[in-house]
């Protein structure tokens, strides 16, 4: 029996297959996808607890991204993280508490959410999404790469020193992103036990 035959007969779909593509594939599929993918990012973003002393709240909107990209694929994923930030960039009121536009310096975190959709996006392609641990390691390297971009962007916009952007920008988030990535834990393997 071939591996694909044998990956067939146990019920797991093939790799390099994303949640998405699950779906009757389409043009029109693949525009929902991207679109409805924004827009769960921007709804995600009004979930939105102000932090003390920081510029930055805890939102839903790392957790959306994050997922979108899983679900959706390295591409649709880009696409899709790329156009939540370009309608908030040019006036639509979705970032977190309303804002819109780049001059905040939070804006970095949403460049990073693009990064990061899209990485998550192929390694879910290669099946990080499919167990428990791969989904975990896959949401932690997400998380990172949003910071990596959000941290030092909050420090250039602010004019913080390198900790303080770290102590402002990163350190009050990891409990949050660790219940995040225990959410994900759970919902995207149980999302691919569904499908068999």
């Amino acid at each position: 029996m071939s591996t694909a035959a044998a990956g067939s007969a146990a019920g797991f779909k093939a790799p390099g297959t994303v949640l998405a593509d699950l779906l009757p594939a389409s043009r029109a599929r693949d525009i929902a996808l991207v679109v409805g993918g924004a827009v769960l990012t921007g709804l995600a973003a009004q979930l939105s607890i102000p932090v003390h002393g920081s510029p930055v709240p805890v939102t839903g909107q790392t957790f959306a991204a994050l997922l979108v990209g899983t679900s959706l694929g390295a591409r649709r994923g880009f696409a899709s993280l790329a156009l939540y930030a370009a309608a908030g960039v040019a006036g639509l009121p979705w970032f977190s508490e309303g804002a819109s536009g780049w001059s905040m310096p939070s804006f970095g975190y949403i460049l990073g959410m693009v990064v990061a959709a899209t990485m998550v996006g192929a390694l879910a392609r290669r099946g990080g999404d499919r167990t428990v641990l791969r989904t975990a390691g896959v949401m932690v390297l997400g998380s990172a790469a949003i910071y990596a971009v959000g941290v030092p962007y909050l420090a250039a916009s602010a004019h913080l020193s390198a900790s303080q952007a770290v102590s402002l920008g990163l350190r009050p988030y990891l409990l949050g992103d660790a219940l995040k990535s225990i959410l994900a834990m759970a919902l995207l393997p149980a999302a691919w036990r569904l499908t068999r």
